[in-house]
């Protein structure tokens, strides 16, 4: 039986887990995993990409090592953050992180150009000022843009890394803010009027279709070769890939960021749904994910690591459930997106300087369960949908709490896992390449089969 390698990376952390099917289910293994996170470079917030490239490249050494050679590998990673490459290949660097603030004037600046309401009735994604669209035009307004050939964005880049084959993946590019959500390409009439380099955009691909096999250099150092894929390299459209939902689900991704959601086949690009801030994001089979984007697990991360790790996340959880405070934050407000300090973030949105700690983790919990609500509750009204279930999967779907809290906040049948949710789906993007009556009906079906759900 063929493996195939999905190589998952996020803000904090970066996974190389093998798939292959055994005995009718899905086994994934994990081989090889890294650290990953955001530095301060001359106050500028950035990726260091050498260091993940080497990290991607000594994952694959791994499997050299174990024995256990894939036949292909797809890279999945967040959204909207790219590298800039000159005409010789080579990058322009930094590598500006989403959570820098550079984009702070951006928004407006391009809103004078294309307004608002325009910009999300041709591209259908909701503002975050940390959108590509923006993140590009201080790239122009720096000069940067204009040594550029190419913008390739993470996973795209990385695939580049391995196999020199520059390409762009459908999910990951409509992150951007400059794909059109009805032809699935490039917007050239958003890229022309805000002046952007037209030879930066190029051929957008499908999920599940081939890269290309891994370069000379590659090869000689893995030991090797195999077959780089387009897995839906956004990494919540390979969650929602694998997730087991149905046309009345709700999708909860839970990392990081908690993507809250539903799966359409169509665009929904209504005033209504810009007002409410949903997104219409691609996904597998060119179906649209309509979410919305929450700072999810970030908000306990940050907690912790200001407090220097001295709790761990179960300790967390169970200090919150402590507190009977219920007073709520907005965890979309960009107050959130690179605090100093979080716990004083969330006191001082709240009003409260002298809250306790459990109290300000009782706080962020319901705060997030709540969000949860409003957002099903949108997507209900604006999508003309029932929604009877929820799917939370993703890491952060082993908290218990959090789990039982929007149960009690939607009043709706939960169901948590399967955990890999991400990696689960970008394999399984490869084995629809690979198997030809593989169909996304019968990959969650596999999904099912293979991985325990727990019903809240």
């Amino acid at each position: 039986m063929a493996y195939c390698l999905a190589i998952d990376i996020g803000a904090s952390s970066g996974r190389h887990l093998l798939g292959e099917i055994k005995d009718g289910k899905l086994e994934i293994t994990e081989i090889y995993r890294f650290e990953n996170g955001i530095r301060e470079n001359d106050g500028t917030l950035v990726w260091d990409v050498d260091v993940l490239c080497e990290n991607v490249i000594k994952g694959l050494e791994k499997c050299r090592e174990l024995g256990r050679i894939p036949q292909t590998v797809a890279i999945d990673t967040w959204g909207v953050d790219y590298v800039l490459l000159d005409e010789n290949g080579r990058e322009i660097l930094p590598c500006v992180a989403y959570r820098d603030s550079r984009t702070a004037s951006a928004v407006q600046e391009v809103y004078q150009i294309i307004s608002k309401s325009e910009l999300y009735s041709r591209t259908g994604i909701g503002e975050q000022s940390y959108n590509t669209v923006f993140q590009l035009w201080c790239d122009k307004l720096s000069g940067k843009m204009d040594k550029a050939a190419h913008m390739l964005m993470m996973p795209d880049y990385l695939s580049y890394k391995l196999t020199g084959v520059v390409s762009h993946e459908y999910t990951i590019c409509s992150t951007t803010g400059l794909v059109n959500a009805q032809s699935k390409t490039w917007d050239s009439e958003i890229i022309d009027r805000l002046g952007y380099k037209k030879e930066l955009f190029g051929h957008i691909s499908a999920p599940c279709t081939p890269v290309g096999n891994l370069s000379e250099e590659i090869k000689k150092r893995v030991g090797f070769d195999c077959l780089v894929m387009h897995c839906p390299s956004h990494d919540t459209a390979s969650a929602v890939a694998a997730c087991p939902i149905a046309d009345d689900s709700l999708f909860i991704s839970s990392g990081t960021w908690s993507l809250v959601g539903t799966e359409n086949t169509y665009p929904v690009t209504t005033e209504q749904a810009m007002t409410a801030g949903l997104s219409n994001e691609g996904g597998i089979n060119y179906r649209y994910r309509f979410l919305k984007n929450i700072m999810g697990m970030w908000l306990f991360q940050s907690i912790r690591r200001e407090l220097n790790s001295q709790y761990t996340y179960d300790e967390m959880m169970q200090l919150a459930m402590t507190s009977s405070f219920k007073e709520l934050i907005d965890p979309t407000d960009d107050v959130f997106l690179a605090p100093e300090s979080m716990i004083e973030a969330v006191k001082n949105s709240l009003g409260r300087p002298d809250l306790p700690l459990a109290d300000v983790l009782g706080s962020v919990y319901h705060s997030l369960a709540y969000s949860y609500s409003k957002t099903l509750t949108e997507i209900e009204n604006i999508a003309g949908k029932e929604i009877k279930h929820i799917n939370i999967v993703g890491g952060g779907s082993k908290d218990k709490y959090l789990n039982s809290l929007t149960k009690q906040y939607t009043q709706r049948n939960v169901s948590a896992g399967p955990v890999e949710c991400t990696a689960t789906g970008n394999i399984l993007s490869q084995m629809f390449y690979l198997y030809k009556d593989m169909t996304i009906e019968k990959a969650r079906e596999l999904v099912r089969r293979s991985f325990d759900t727990e019903n809240v």
